[in-house]
């Protein structure tokens, strides 16, 4: 019983790891694009592609945060980045993107470097002609309460918003 309760522990703390990338990669001309803001100033843009990499099914890409974050969500914008997803076509390859790599917010994303992640599925041809997504679910990020009231912050999903030229809701 002992044995069977230390595997399990293991088996649970390996689908805990965060994936660490395994290579960096120029992203293409066109990355699919993601992203929100924050009920508080501040926004968060995501950006990747699935490729082959020496025959596995590859995931490349970046994330920024705005510049002008809301003290609340300066430093915890990255929490957006652990239940996203990617999905190819209609099946999601991975969740849990902590592996990408940060960049300054950018009116787009292509050619810059990323970090990629190699999933155990393996590449097929027809991948290369299927749709991607990026999910990224609304969530909260920073919640306060007190006696006298509280402040809750929540990441909204809608598009790339880490630059200052992306549409902002309270703009």
């Amino acid at each position: 019983m002992k044995r069977f309760s230390l595997l399990l522990g293991l088996v649970v703390l390996a689908a805990c790891t965060v994936r660490t990338p395994v290579m960096s990669m120029r992203l293409g001309p066109d990355p699919v694009v993601a992203g929100g803001t924050f009920s508080s100033p501040g926004g968060v843009s995501l950006a990747a592609e699935v490729m082959e990499i020496n025959g596995k099914t590859g995931i490349c890409g970046v994330w920024a945060e705005s510049e002008n974050q809301s003290v609340l969500t300066k430093n915890r914008s990255q929490r957006v980045l652990d239940p996203a997803s990617v999905i190819l076509g209609n099946e999601a390859l991975l969740t849990g993107l902590q592996f990408l790599r940060k960049v300054p917010p950018a009116r787009d994303y292509g050619g810059m470097e990323a970090n990629c992640v190699v999933v155990e599925r393996p590449w097929r041809a027809a991948d290369a002609r299927k749709p991607v997504q990026l999910v990224v679910p609304p969530q909260i990020i920073y919640r306060d309460i007190d006696l006298s009231g509280g402040i809750t912050v929540r990441f909204r999903p809608g598009g790339p918003s880490a630059h200052p030229d992306d549409p902002k809701p309270w703009d």
